[in-house]
């Protein structure tokens, strides 16, 4: 036994282990981990994507955190027809052919590794248009590779990328990663320090499904606009500009430009938005660094916000020393980051020998928003006596998450100076109305005419309720909840649009911007088109003729109407009757293009041509009647709508499961479906962010808008409380 027990007859050692090659899907897969990260680091490359390709605007649509679905759609320049085979195959990049290019890079990516790596670990679908192609593709792709050819298909100018499933074949990955608001907080925080730093694009993100979106910044020549647009206007208040430079010639070559916080703002962590020659990173030494100045310059050691950028000879950068390119080295960082810290410690001396502190009087309001009566003065209350509050019945209650919401909607403003208060109210906004309807798009008489109309036909009790109402929701697919003091009212955002439009294409007159299409379109084929929708029987082709000569009229018509329209109305027909441009009637707005047949057909038709009154207002009601915000063709997919998304030629019996629940999923048709989600989101985005802030602004609305059902008042604050005192 002690033999047994002894060292010596100890288990012998094993034999060396075989060192093997892994498979190229293993491998692929363990590199896919390692470059996506978790969800934002796959909006981190596709975004710096769409910025490699030129894009003026970038939406970002996120579900369930990132893990069910990221969207991210640009304007750029799109992606070749014939690249699109390798597109997500690792290390296929347009950025560099060799080594040496890493280090004279602008670009954002370079390694040609973050869309195969995706399609290791989700599905990924793509669709793209270059300029001047006729329509776009769409492919799918899966570990790397397509997954059927390129299919033709409508698409915008640009790239959408679609990234669905992430991590669904990496249990362990995805089981950490449930916490999706943490991960939808993340990418909100990216998107956000991006908005600032690239204040030439236009950034926009959003919950799958939600309207209102978490991050929306529009280009700016400003930074600190930048700033004030996505952080907030209590953090812009309180920033200073810093600078620092430096040209040594033994190699220290750099310029700093940013924002630093000063003694005003106060915040429970630091917050640093660092970009190096335009690219996003994290530098812990310089955050140190700067922090430690801040706690040995102020008073409580507050944390501050700090924006700098960063530019050195791209020579002086290494960019290739992480795997998701969050982290640079610096040549000299040292002596970088100690010249930065002296100027922000000397700036911050220089600027914090005072301090503000705030404060507000608050005073009830009035007990109605209505203007006083002639005979009621205002006169100063005896001191001690306290202001009386407004019944409840009477009060007016907004939703708090609305900035017309906020708390000083609830105070009354102070009695004194009120007159001054109002006339510089008065000037801004008409300052704004004279840069947005410039005097001279009203120089011919009968344009001015017109406008002049429309003026005398305003309802001045309308006026007040759209200059103050506060946009609730849409009720359904037409008609939109406001609120204008303590009634509630179902407005029709198409009669109130259509009006819109007309009214601003007649002070807009001969002063617009223009939509380009990408490719021209045919008059005669969408005048055809429009005949054809129009047609009770579309089966029988025995008027098929008549139809062409009439297509064939108007598109003539047009042609010689042509030099006219583009110089009024911004409407441009070639001399092939090819129409290419279309006017800008409001800013961030672009009518839904279906609808461009009727439109022609209406021009051809409607339009008395030769009274120029009477031509300018046909061709205005025209362009009024198209730009209206129409609920989009396709049926709305929420409620009884779904069932037209379900696939043709499958059993129309539905499965039940063993709850009895119904289970419809797997036979609705997905792509269509996602249209028509995104068509109608993108319109009552349109609705609360374009529609109502013009019509505070521009609309005047006619006295037959009263009448005609554009308004209807459906409950009454004080009335609700008169029936509740009966039970």
């Amino acid at each position: 036994m002690e033999e047994e027990n002894s060292p010596a007859t100890a288990i012998a050692p094993r034999e060396p282990p075989k060192i093997q090659r892994l498979e190229e899907s293993v491998v692929n897969r363990i590199a896919a981990g390692e470059v996506i990260q978790r969800p934002v680091s796959a909006v981190k490359e596709l975004v710096e994507n769409s910025l490699d390709a030129d894009s003026s605007s970038i939406s970002v649509v996120v579900k369930d955190g990132g893990l069910k679905l990221i969207q991210v759609s640009d304007d750029g320049h799109g992606i070749r027809r014939e690249d699109l085979p390798i597109l997500c195959e690792r290390h296929t990049t347009s950025k560099l052919t060799k080594y040496e290019d890493l280090f004279s890079l602008s670009s954002m990516g370079f390694r040609g590794e973050a869309l195969a790596s995706m399609t290791y670990v989700a599905h990924v679908t793509v669709t793209t248009i270059t300029k001047g192609q006729i329509h776009g593709y769409r492919v799918s792709y899966r570990d790397g590779v397509m997954e059927h050819e390129p299919k033709a298909c409508a698409a915008v100018k640009g790239t959408q990328i679609m990234v669905e499933n992430l991590f669904y074949n990496m249990t362990a990955r995805r089981k950490t990663l449930q916490n999706s608001a943490d991960d939808y907080g993340k990418i909100v925080d990216l998107l956000s320090r991006m908005a600032i730093h690239h204040n030439n694009v236009s950034f926009s993100c959003r919950k799958h499904g939600a309207v209102k979106a978490d991050v929306h910044s529009v280009m700016s020549p400003s930074r600190l606009d930048s700033i004030r647009s996505v952080y907030g206007v209590s953090v812009a208040k309180n920033l200073m500009k810093v600078e620092v430079s430096s040209c040594d010639p033994s190699g220290c070559t750099f310029d700093m430009e940013g924002f630093i916080s000063n003694s005003n703002y106060v915040s429970k962590k630091t917050i640093l938005v660092l970009f190096i020659n335009d690219r996003l990173v994290e530098c812990s030494a310089l955050k140190r660094a700067i922090e430690i100045v801040y706690a040995a310059t102020l008073p409580k050691a507050s944390k501050p916000f700090v924006y700098m950028s960063i530019n050195l000879p791209r020579e002086h950068v290494d960019i290739n020393i992480h795997p998701t390119k969050k982290e640079v080295s610096l040549l000299n960082q040292e002596i970088i980051i100690e010249m930065i810290q002296s100027e922000v410690e000397v700036k911050l001396r220089n600027a914090n020998d005072t301090r503000t502190f705030q404060e507000q009087k608050v005073e009830y309001i009035q007990s109605t928003l209505t203007s006083p009566r002639s005979d009621s003065t205002v006169s100063p209350k005896p001191s001690g006596q306290k202001a009386q509050k407004v019944p409840v019945n009477k009060m007016v209650r907004t939703d708090s998450s609305d900035p017309a919401g906020r708390l000083h909607a609830f105070l009354q403003p102070k009695p004194h100076n009120l007159p001054d208060k109002v006339s510089s109210l008065s000037v801004v906004r008409s300052s704004v109305r004279q840069r947005r309807n410039p005097k001279e798009t009203a120089d011919l008489s009968s344009v001015q005419e017109l406008i002049a109309g429309v003026d005398s036909c305003c309802h001045p009790g309308l006026l007040e309720t759209v200059r103050n109402c506060t946009y609730v929701g849409m009720a359904d697919d037409v008609f939109a909840l406001v609120q204008y003091n303590t009634h509630l009212y179902l407005a029709n955002v198409v009669n109130l649009s259509k009006e819109l439009m007309y009214q601003q294409t007649l002070r807009r007159f001969a002063h617009f911007n223009a939509i380009q299409l990408s490719d021209p379109a045919p008059l005669s084929e969408l005048i055809l088109l429009a005949l054809k929708e129009e047609d009770l029987d579309p089966e029988t082709d025995k008027n098929d003729d008549l139809k062409e000569r009439i297509a064939e009229m108007n598109t003539e018509l047009l042609k010689e109407k042509a030099e006219m329209l583009e110089e009024y109305f911004s409407v441009y027909i070639d001399s092939d009757g090819n129409l290419s441009r279309l006017p800008v009637i409001l800013d961030q707005y672009t009518p839904d293009m279906d609808r461009v047949p009727e439109f022609l057909l209406c021009l051809g038709n409607d339009v008395e041509w030769e009274d120029e009154k009477s031509c300018f207002q046909g061709v205005s009601a025209a362009i009024g009647n198209f730009y209206a915000m129409y609920p989009p063709l396709l049926p709305n997919p929420s409620g009884d709508g779904i069932q037209f998304y379900t696939k043709r030629g499958e059993s129309s019996q539905e499965k039940s499961d063993l709850d009895g629940n119904v289970e419809m999923e797997d036979n609705l048709d997905k792509d269509l479906l996602s249209d028509a989600e995104n068509a109608w989101a993108q319109r009552e985005w349109s609705i609360q962010h374009v529609l109502f802030p013009s019509m505070r602004l521009f609309l005047k609305p006619p006295a037959s808008m009263a009448s005609n059902g554009t308004f209807v008042k459906v409950a009454s604050l004080e009335k609700l409380y008169k029936i509740f005192e009966r039970c």
